[in-house]
């Protein structure tokens, strides 16, 4: 049986020489090769949601793959297809960089500039390892899970434009619907995920910061478990020490999580920083939240923009969350799908603080009445994410959801990614 072999290079040059000498390697199967780290990620997800079997035996990353660096990019491919092989192509061959690799995941390293003989061992030996994992593991079967949990980042057009209340209904809409969830508080100077769910706990997400292999131990010590059923990471109380957590951090933390629950939510607040950044950059949805007004309008489209430039995020991949709708207003969703170039969710939140008010006076805005417009907006939405389990029977019954909530279950089911 060939061995496919997926070449990540971001370089054109590059593609050609590597490309030409795996094509030459016995039994093997060069497929297309991948530009950048986004496009390397997406490609395996869609290859591994159709099929185990689908997914190539070795992947080769040049050391100039962007924009995530590329022991970064290993790390997360290594944590989310196990049963993948990744190689490291790189100009430095010392010892030190060698055992970073392995640290990070990798099975291999060739040095450049490349040699045959080399090229053709490493990618052997790691088609062999790649081979052994999945029979051990069974392919297609429940033990391999291949893409990991679903990851969420909620960011706001600007303060106050709801981004916080949206993230928590999606992780609570999430979990009653049966599924793990986790909500992290990734806001890190100004997060209010604690106030907003009563919630004081002296871990954070900083804990995380400087641990270089985040174990399930290490994780279940950071993390809080909610009366709800929600795992909480949590913003630092103090918010200068959010600086410690640097894309790179971010980038294991989200991994972890992703690795050890169904749902990810990430509030990322409305201020970008390396950290959220890196974490709307991993998202399988990234949603920005606005109001229907010219400030927050303006807001979402530089936001936009400004993602697009620092290559974190395309326009087309964002979906825009409009909240405190009415019919009333001017500016419909329609026309800032128009002036953003996003897509716009079909489920817009209604403008009703007063069912809020008492709720978030309390700092228990889990405890949201059923009945609420804004909440049954907000469960819809995640039903509309494809983010709630929905019960054999539920779409046609519209019941299956804890305190009968049918927001949830009242879209078809939708998930793109």
């Amino acid at each position: 049986m060939p061995t496919r072999i997926l070449p990540a290079v971001g370089d054109a040059d590059a593609v050609r020489s590597l490309t030409t000498l795996l094509s030459q390697l016995p039994d093997a199967e060069p497929v297309a090769p991948v530009v950048d780290s986004t496009q390397l990620v997406d490609t395996l997800a869609r290859l591994a949601a159709e099929s185990v079997d689908e997914l190539p035996e070795v992947v080769v990353v040049h050391e100039r793959i962007g924009p995530v660096p590329a022991l970064e990019l290993i790390r997360e491919v290594a944590l989310r297809f196990p049963a993948v092989g990744v190689i490291l192509v790189t100009s430095d061959a010392s010892p030190g960089l060698f055992q970073a690799a392995m640290d990070y995941g990798a099975r291999g390293l060739v040095a450049l500039p490349l040699s045959y003989e080399e090229l053709a061992s490493r990618v052997q030996a790691v088609a062999q390892w790649s081979t052994g994992v999945r029979r051990h593991l069974g392919s297609g079967g429940d033990v391999f899970t291949g893409v990991g949990g679903t990851v969420v980042t909620v960011s706001g057009a600007k303060g106050g434009v709801g981004a916080t209340l949206t993230a928590i209904q999606l992780a609570l809409a999430a979990q009653a619907s049966g599924r793990s969830t986790a909500l992290v508080d990734m806001d890190l100077q100004t997060g209010d995920v604690a106030s907003y769910l009563d919630v004081q706990f002296r871990r954070s997400v900083v804990d995380l910061a400087a641990i270089n292999d985040i174990s399930p131990r290490v994780l279940a010590d950071a993390v809080f478990r909610h009366d709800t059923g929600l795992v909480l990471l949590l913003a630092p109380a103090e918010g200068e020490r959010g600086e410690d957590v640097t894309d790179r951090a971010a980038r294991q933390i989200v991994s972890a999580l992703r690795s050890r629950y169904e749902v990810v939510v990430i509030d990322c607040g409305a201020q970008l920083g390396g950290a959220g950044a890196a974490a709307v950059e991993m998202a399988d949805r990234a949603l920005l939240v606005t109001t229907p007004d010219v400030v927050s309008v303006r807001g979402a489209k530089r936001a936009v923009r400004m993602w697009d430039r620092l290559q974190i995020r395309k326009a087309e991949e964002t979906t825009v969350v409009v909240n405190r709708h009415s019919r009333h207003t001017e500016i419909q969703p329609q026309l800032i799908q128009k002036i953003t170039g996003t897509t716009v969710a079909a489920t817009a939140v209604p403008a009703n603080f007063k069912e809020l008010q008492s709720v978030v006076d309390a700092g228990r805005i889990h405890e949201l009445e059923s009945k609420s417009s804004v909440k049954q907006a907000l469960w819809g939405l995640a039903g509309e994410l494809g983010l709630v389990k929905v019960p054999e029977g539920a779409q046609k019954t519209g019941r299956g959801l804890r305190g009968g909530d049918r927001g949830a279950v009242s879209f078809k089911r939708r998930r793109e990614g």
